[in-house]
């Protein structure tokens, strides 16, 4: 049985904004749309060559509690660590296996 005594960890959910520039373009920013108790577990980590340079990431499974916004979040939402400042793309969203949770793969080190 899972408690809140697990969720030790602190992170924010954003998303995506385009805004005008000033130069005719748009630019992406984020806006953060909560801020949750959460429990990592560390799946794998994983190095690959990109640019002629060795990259690493690490791939968790993160656990926040099941609401309306943590039921919400698609692979378009971004999180942060909020203690750390590490940012991890969301990979896959589990809000149907277990009602009172929602699971997260996240991974960080990689482009969105």
């Amino acid at each position: 049985m899972r408690g809140a005594g697990v969720l030790r960890e602190r992170v924010a959910f954003d998303v995506a904004v385009e805004t005008p520039d000033g130069s005719g373009g748009m630019e992406r920013t984020w806006s953060e749309v909560a801020e949750r108790a959460a429990e990592f577990r560390y799946e794998r980590g994983r190095e690959a060559v990109q640019a002629g340079g060795l990259t690493g990431s690490a791939v968790f499974k993160v656990c926040v509690r099941s609401d309306e916004v943590t039921r919400g979040l698609t692979t378009a939402h971004r999180m942060r660590d909020v203690r750390r400042g590490v940012i991890y793309n969301l990979r896959e969203v589990d809000s149907i296996t277990d009602r009172a949770w929602v699971w997260l793969g996240v991974e960080n080190g990689v482009a969105l």
